[in-house]
């Protein structure tokens, strides 16, 4: 490691040209090195290439150009030059040329400026959308990227926390949405910073990773005409679902990103976070980029080399197969692509100590050239088998856009998976649709009709209720249909079918049975979520009852529709406290974390290591049509503590039988009929229970457990 060092660079004697030199063509990208800088780009068909050099972001003209159209700039396919004198601070662009036949799949544009593919961060002070999707000169309307020592910053012996994933309970949420709010009480609202100053809130509720929707920098300027009914009165890429840059945190977290500090300032909130015990994974989407169909932007890829890094329709090489919804898909399993998505995960863990990650619709990366799912994608394999992301957790949304749904069946051993059928099947349940108690039960004992065959285990299974396409877990239990029209699209853009209950009223009311029964729903679905076997995930702000206003697609809304509500942690405290009691209860029981699935085993008190039950022992009624009723009781081994559960979603009270116990008694801990705080005891309290059978309100679960 070197030194930390401010990140500036100053132009010393401007009359006198830095010194170029051949360099080499790896590591691709702006390496910082002893007397200056390497730079490296690849670009097969490429004929003509310019490095420009910026004194400032902001600077008008480069205040030199280097050409590397010279055969000793050239190795194969990459370009590469080293920069005497070029330091950190210095910002840096391309102008690229090459065939300019659009019906061969080129798409060289040599008045346009781009920026590295590799940068390590970008500024967009300059930038215009619309002058990068137009012919034509954009240098005073470009973005450009910013030289930065990966290896000045002092990780204190950080590292990543390696957590086993049965261990794991998963927040996801957005860094700008987190602490955006007017009442989040930080520092730099809506950054890194921000999430840094609220780890004590993140420690408190219990979670052990936080799931960061993309930091890769994306386009936040691109702005779409607003309904009346918006709030803040823009529409704009909120989410950030669009990638620019896969190797640059986004500009928009930063506190300074002009200053060329986006490296540190992520790792600032990484290191804080890791001190806290939480593990950083990143939502990353390799699946497309941020420059569209044929008319969106050039800034990078398509400028460089259009045909090599998107999949072009063959029929017609002007277009491009489109299997994410987003315009382009990147070409991920060409040489160049998988290695670019392997060199950015390795960075990422390497360099800025992620400890995993998300892949947006992972089934793209699962393509060929064709389109065609391959039965070994080259692609994840690499990212499976890769030494330095061994021991980092990879999790896929296993469908796409194109309709590829490979839930139970990604390719690799070791990816865990969104389990949208574990969705699906417990939303059902809670909301009271008769004959599912089947399927429900294999999603609580970790999903093994879809994993259990191909040799994985319950970690395999990602379980979620909500997630942040669709509803809040509020707005599930509070709306019947989505109520998109903040959105512009007149309500038809998200799901449709969501497979929620409005407990009696749409939307907000002032009935306060509707909001109990709404309240104790919620506490069913996070019940039910804590207690199953894979891996729990939840959604910032469900643990407060965050609601979208019925909006189950708010990509565009940066507003208080997708922020936190920091008012609510004390108006609802109530709920606030039952997610930590929950969370604590599933890490206190290693028989909720298993990483093998049930074999069968009996022990000391005659407790199998999972039966199912209905209001009847061992008599779950698989095949009853009007079943809406689900026990089961986990035996610990040794002397370990068994929990007995009870899940009645009919609409009247149900007398549930209890296991009988061999010198031990049946406590409650949680009851989600009754009122906080007796919904959940803290270790210590259980209430103990007597008799053999125990009464279950309608729409509840009950836990107990063995003392």
């Amino acid at each position: 490691m070197r030194p930390v060092a401010p990140e500036t660079w100053t132009l010393t004697q401007p009359a006198t040209p830095l010194r170029a030199r051949p360099g080499t063509a790896h590591p691709p990208g702006a390496t910082v090195a002893e007397g200056g800088v390497n730079f490296s780009v690849f670009s097969e068909h490429a004929s003509d290439m310019e490095l420009l050099l910026f004194e400032s972001a902001t600077a008008p003209e480069p205040f030199q150009v280097i050409s590397l159209t010279d055969p000793e700039h050239r190795a194969f396919h990459f370009w590469h030059v080293f920069v005497e004198g070029a330091g950190p601070g210095l910002h840096y662009a391309y102008r690229v040329n090459g065939p300019g036949d659009v019906g061969a799949g080129h798409r060289f544009d040599p008045e346009k400026v781009l920026v590295d593919p590799y940068a390590r961060g970008n500024s967009t002070a300059l930038w215009n959308r619309g002058a990068a999707c137009q012919p034509g000169d954009n240098l005073a309307r470009a973005m450009r990227s910013v030289v930065i020592d990966a290896d000045a910053y002092d990780w204190e012996g950080d590292a990543p926390l390696r957590r086993p994933l049965e261990e794991t309970v998963i927040y996801e949420m957005h860094v700008g949405g987190f602490t955006r709010g007017g009442e989040a009480g930080v520092t730099h609202p809506g950054t890194f910073a921000g999430v840094t100053q609220k780890i004590p809130y993140l420690k408190s509720l219990g979670v052990t990773a936080v799931e960061l929707l993309p930091v890769f920098q994306f386009d936040d300027s691109e702005e779409r005409p607003a309904p009346e009914s918006a709030q803040g009165g823009r529409l704009t890429n909120y989410w950030g679902y669009s990638t620019m840059a896969y190797f640059a945190p986004h500009p928009g977290y930063c506190t300074a990103p002009e200053e060329g500090r986006h490296l540190d300032e992520f790792r600032d909130m990484v290191k804080a976070l890791h001190k806290a015990g939480i593990e950083v994974i990143l939502d990353v989407v390799f699946n497309h980029t941020d420059e569209g169909n044929h008319q969106g932007p050039t800034f990078s890829f398509r400028g460089f080399d259009n045909r090599n890094y998107y999949y072009l329709n063959p029929e017609n090489p002007a277009f491009y197969y489109d299997y994410t919804g987003c315009g382009n898909t990147f070409n991920c399993n060409h040489p160049i692509g998988e290695k670019l998505i392997v060199e950015s995960l390795r960075f990422w863990v390497e360099e800025m100590h992620v400890d995993g990650f998300r892949f947006d619709e992972g089934s793209v990366l699962s393509r060929g050239p064709d389109g065609a799912p391959m039965g070994y994608p080259p692609v994840l394999w690499s990212i499976e088998l890769d030494e330095v992301l061994a021991d980092t957790k990879v999790i896929a949304e296993a469908w796409d856009a194109a309709g590829l749904y490979q839930v139970g069946h990604f390719p690799g051993f070791r990816w865990g998976e969104w389990n949208g059928v574990y969705r699906d099947d417990l939303r059902r349940f809670i909301k009271g649709d008769p004959g599912v108690v089947g399927a429900v039960a294999d999603r609580i004992g970790g999903s093994a009709g879809l994993y259990q065959r191909s040799g994985h285990t319950p970690v395999n299974s990602i379980n979620f209720i909500t997630a942040h396409d669709g509803f809040t877990l509020n707005d599930l239990v509070s709306y019947n249909g989505k109520h998109n029209g903040a959105n512009g699209e007149d309500n038809r853009d998200g799901v449709n079918d969501n497979m929620s209950w409005n407990c009696g009223a749409e939307g907000p009311t002032d009935d306060a049975a509707v909001d109990a029964l709404r309240a104790r729903q919620v506490k069913n679905f996070a019940a039910l979520l804590m207690l199953s076997q894979g891996v729990p995930m939840m959604v910032m702000g469900d643990e407060v009852r965050r609601s979208q206003g019925g909006n189950n697609n708010a990509w565009c809304q940066d507003n208080p529709v997708g922020w936190f509500d920091w008012s609510k942690v004390e108006s609802e405290g109530e709920m606030l406290r039952f997610w930590s009691e929950l969370i604590g209860f599933r890490r206190s029981h290693p028989v909720l974390m298993r990483n093998r699935y049930f074999n069968g085993a009996t022990n000391a008190r005659g407790l199998t290591d999972i039966a199912w039950h209905g209001t009847e022992l061992n008599t779950p009624g698989w095949d009853d049509g009007n079943a809406r009723v689900l026990g089961f009781t986990l035996g610990a081994p040794e002397d370990g503590t068994d929990i007995h559960v009870m899940a009645n979603m009919y609409w009247e009270p149900l007398d549930m039988a209890l296991p009988p116990l061999d010198g031990r008694r049946w406590h409650r801990v949680i009851d989600t009929a009754r009122p906080g705080p007796e919904d959940i005891t803290p270790a210590g309290a259980e209430v103990p229970v007597s008799g053999g059978s125990y009464p279950v309100r309608p729409r509840s679960v009950v836990v107990l457990i063995s003392k």
